[in-house]
């Protein structure tokens, strides 16, 4: 899943170091042009929906954040 993330994060961002950045939303790296492309990706990658309440900073700011919140969506369905 991880390698997964990685190649859509790099596709959407290639001038990101999304390893070591753990404040994607917070520092303003992602913008919310890139999240609208990021939830549409990750919907469709990972065959999950996303809601309102998902979308909080503590789900984006880093790859474990997003990691996280797709385990947790997959899990409930």
């Amino acid at each position: 899943m991880r390698e997964e993330l990685m190649e859509i994060l790099e596709d959407l961002r290639p001038d990101v170091d999304f390893e070591s950045e753990k404040q994607l939303i917070t520092d303003g790296i992602l913008e919310s042009f890139d999240i609208v492309s990021l939830v549409g990706e990750l919907c469709d990658h990972f065959d999950i929906e996303l809601r309102v309440e998902d979308l909080v900073p503590d789900n984006f700011n880093s790859v474990e954040g997003m990691i996280e919140l797709i385990e947790r969506l997959q899990d409930e369905d």
